[in-house]
């Protein structure tokens, strides 16, 4: 896959105060910048609830100030007391900042611009910044040119350059949503860039797992990622797997 260039004003901080939101009245926790939300504050879950839900499934737990999913060994088959999380909020244009680290062999990952679909899987409607232990996890070979291996846009582009942590160790993350240009980067690099609603992302899915002859239902909903608000949920995932999540901050961007 053709490699992306990082455009410049991606690289510049954007200021100014915009975010579509949803039926959401929790308490937010607001830092200096007004601009800044902090997601989680290291000691309670308040605002975030299960996806196509409302309470925080029991697998999901508060470790020494970050949030750990505790894994069931089930894979994405889960548990009974298990599933992925949102945080109760749509964002459009967006800077998501967060730590990250993984027990040997998990996987998990990041979604935004996700919609609740009834019946359906979070990852149905919402792209996918991959959490991973490369070295130990099979995901991590499969895929094409490492499209499924950490900070990568799960199954279409692969983040390079890899330069994720061993397991055990934290990892810095950041997703860059405005206007329909997204990047992820990864202890303090970009890694990969792409456009929403363009020609160019109708290819990475006709290509992807989610292609239209494959998965039409997701195929339709990720074409049109965001929905006509072109914004969404922010959500961990529940791979089956003992994964930690901290510092989750979101800037909201014009």
């Amino acid at each position: 896959m053709k490699k992306l260039l990082i455009i410049p004003f991606l690289m510049t901080a954007l200021i100014a105060s915009s975010c579509a939101s949803c039926n959401n009245n929790k308490k937010e926790v607001q830092e200096e910048d007004p601009n800044v939300i902090v997601l989680f504050d290291g000691a309670t879950f308040e605002g975030w609830r299960a996806y196509n839900g409302t309470e925080i499934p029991g697998a999901w737990t508060i470790e020494d100030g970050a949030i750990k999913i505790n894994g069931s060994g089930r894979g994405e088959a889960g548990a009974e007391n298990g599933g992925d999380i949102i945080f109760d909020r749509k964002f459009g244009n967006f800077e998501l900042t967060f730590e990250w680290k993984v027990a040997k062999g998990s996987n998990s990952g990041i979604f935004y611009l996700a919609q609740e679909v009834p019946g359906e899987p979070i990852y149905i409607s919402a792209p996918e910044y991959q959490i991973l232990d490369n070295a130990n996890h099979p995901d991590a070979m499969l895929g094409i040119d490492g499209n499924r291996q950490s900070a990568s846009l799960y199954d279409m582009i692969p983040a390079k350059p890899q330069n994720s942590k061993p397991f055990g160790e934290w990892n810095t993350g950041k997703i860059l949503v405005y206007k329909g240009t997204v990047a992820h980067f990864q202890n303090g690099e970009p890694v990969l860039e792409y456009h929403l609603w363009t020609p160019q992302w109708q290819e990475m899915l006709d290509n992807s797992k989610f292609s239209k002859d494959k998965w039409p239902v997701a195929y339709d909903l990720l074409l049109n990622c965001g929905g006509e608000e072109k914004a969404g949920y922010i959500g961990l995932q529940d791979h089956g797997d003992d994964v930690w999540f901290k510092n989750i901050k979101v800037k909201i961007l014009d």
